[in-house]
C-alpha cells in the first residue's frame, strides 16, 4: 500500500495521505513520498492545481513520534538525525509554496502539530465541520517551533502564540476566522467542495496563475515600494503572453478565450 496516493481528475491532482492506521503521521516515508511527488508536479505543466488530503479518520497528526523516539537512540543523543529530519520536513512544506500550482488542503478530523504546519503551508485550504487544529507539542514538552513558522505567516501573532504556548485546539470556525482556511463546510460535502475550488482554479490560464502565485509569495517579503516594482514588473511580462492579450479580446468580445497553455 502506497504511502500517498494519486489521482489526477483532468488538471487537478489529487494526493492522499494514506497512512490512516498511524493517523497520516509526517513519518521519513510520507515525506520522502511527498516531496517526491511536489519535485515530480513542479515539472507537469498540464496540472494546473493539486489538492492535498488524507485517509482515513484524521487529516494529519503531525510527526511520527515512534521514529522521533527511534532517532533519540544514536550516539550523539538524535541531534543529527533531528536535524535532518526538521530539514527535510522544512524542505517539503516550501516546496509547496515553490510549486507552480496552487495547492488545496482538504482538511477533516484534526491537524495538528506538523500536521497544522501542513494546512498553513498550502495556498488554500477547506475544512470540514468538527476539524480541530493545533499545535500541541508542548503539552509533551517539545515546542512546535517549526510548525510556528508557517502558523505566524497565517494567522495574527497573539492567537498564534497563545495556540503555540497552551497546546489547545481551536475548532474549524475559529480557523476560519483567524485566516488559517478558507472556509469550513459539512463533512459530507467536503471532497465536492474542494473539488470545485481546484477545478476553478484550473479553469484559468495556467500561465498566468504560476506567475501571480510566485509573484504573491515573493512580494510578501518586500516593502510596499520594492513590492510594487517587482509587482510592476511581474504584470509587464504577464501582458505580455499571448494568452493574456487573447483573453483580453476574448473578454472584450463577449467570448470564450481561445487559450493555448
Amino acid at each position: 500500500m502506497a504511502l500517498l496516493e494519486r489521482n489526477d481528475t483532468g488538471a487537478v491532482a489529487h494526493l492522499t495521505l494514506n497512512a490512516p492506521e498511524k493517523l497520516n503521521a509526517l513519518s521519513d516515508g510520507m515525506l520522502r513520498a511527498l516531496q517526491d511527488e511536489f519535485d515530480q508536479l513542479a515539472q507537469q505543466p498540464h496540472i494546473r492545481a493539486v489538492i492535498l488530503s488524507g485517509a482515513g479518520k484524521v487529516f494529519c497528526a503531525g510527526h511520527d513520534l515512534k521514529e522521533m523516539t527511534a532517532g533519540r537512540q544514536a550516539e550523539d543523543g538524535g541531534k543529527t538525525y533531528f536535524k535532518d529530519l526538521f530539514d527535510r520536513c522544512a524542505r517539503m512544506m516550501l516546496s509547496i509554496q515553490r510549486l507552480p500550482q496552487p495547492v488545496i488542503a482538504q482538511v477533516h478530523g484534526i491537524a495538528t502539530a506538523a500536521g497544522c504546519q501542513l494546512v498553513a503551508s498550502c495556498d488554500m485550504a477547506i475544512a470540514a465541520e468538527g476539524t480541530k487544529f493545533g499545535v500541541n507539542g508542548v503539552n509533551i514538552g517539545l515546542f512546535c517551533s517549526t510548525p510556528m513558522v508557517a502558523l505566524s505567516r497565517n494567522i495574527p501573532r497573539k492567537q498564534a502564540f497563545e495556540m503555540l504556548s497552551t497546546g489547545q485546539f481551536i475548532p474549524a470556525d475559529k480557523a476560519e476566522s483567524l485566516g488559517l482556511i478558507n472556509r469550513v463546510v459539512p463533512h459530507d460535502t467536503l471532497g465536492a467542495a474542494t473539488a470545485d475550488m481546484a477545478e476553478l482554479v484550473a479553469g484559468k490560464l495556467g500561465a498566468a496563475v504560476r506567475i501571480g502565485k510566485e509573484a504573491f509569495y515573493n512580494q510578501l517579503q518586500m516593502p510596499m515600494a520594492e513590492a510594487y516594482d517587482y509587482a510592476g514588473d511581474v504584470m509587464v511580462e504577464n501582458m505580455l503572453y499571448r494568452d493574456t492579450a487573447e483573453g483580453i479580446a476574448a473578454f472584450l468580445d463577449k467570448r470564450p478565450p481561445d487559450w493555448t497553455q
